[in-house]
């Protein structure tokens, strides 16, 4: 299954876990994460991306495990992505 992915999963998900951080940093700032549930989905996606680095990167150190690390991440990153566009769709919605 290993089509060497784990340096993109790990490298994609820094990113977006720097773009949560910077969400939830913004509306702890402007004060409007009070009244929604955005700041904490924005958190649930950057735990994910969180783990999906740290899965991809025991992917990479190919230690004999029966746990398919790189298939863990894969599932952390597309969940944690899904978060992240919710969070984009509420903060889209506030501003209207």
């Amino acid at each position: 299954m290993s089509q060497n992915r784990q340096p993109h999963i790990l490298n994609a998900a820094s990113s977006l876990l720097g773009i949560c951080f910077v969400l939830i940093t913004g509306l702890k700032i402007s004060g409007a994460s009070g009244g929604t549930l955005l700041d904490e989905v924005a958190m649930v996606s950057a735990v994910g991306f969180v783990g999906a680095c740290l899965f991809s990167f025991a992917s990479m150190l190919q230690l004999p495990a029966p746990i398919n690390y790189e298939l863990i991440a894969d599932l952390l990153f597309v969940l944690s992505m899904l978060c992240l566009f919710a969070a984009v769709l509420m903060f889209g919605r506030s501003l209207l």
